[in-house]
């Protein structure tokens, strides 16, 4: 016959709590099946306690990582307006102006149009553009 060791750790009162078992529970349960049925409860509520603190921290840190991410992933909105000569233009407006030059007067496809550079010299009236870091030109504003 094997003997087998088993080890008991005794917690203290404050560790151990409890849930309450219902009267109607008790009473129908055989006596046997009482005591049972009341560890069962402690000890799913000892694991409970002792899995929420681990549970809990994870959270947090999971939590504070995304959070840290999508600050440095958010990009400043810009909204700049030139003003002159009682006119008015934002940045969208000349994108578009700077647009319809690429497709309409040097024939190109709308598709083809990846990065422009404006450069507006109010004084003269002209918007200076550099589209896809080749073709240069300028337009009337």
């Amino acid at each position: 016959m094997a003997t087998t060791k088993k080890t008991v750790t005794k917690e203290t009162p404050a560790e151990v709590k409890t849930a309450p078992v219902k009267a109607e529970e008790i009473k129908a349960a055989p006596a046997g099946e009482e005591k049972k049925a009341a560890v069962k409860e402690t000890a799913a509520a000892v694991k409970e306690e002792k899995a929420a603190p681990k549970r809990a921290a994870r959270t947090k840190t999971a939590a504070k990582k995304p959070a840290a991410k999508k600050a440095a992933k958010e990009e400043v909105k810009v909204s700049m307006n030139v003003q002159f000569g009682g006119k008015s233009y934002t940045t969208d407006d000349l994108v578009k102006i700077a647009k319809d030059v690429w497709k309409y007067d040097l024939k190109q496809k709308a598709m083809d149009f990846k990065s422009v550079e404006l450069y507006v010299k109010p004084e003269d009236g002209m918007a200076y553009y550099v589209i896809n870091g080749k073709e240069a030109g300028s337009f009337y504003i």
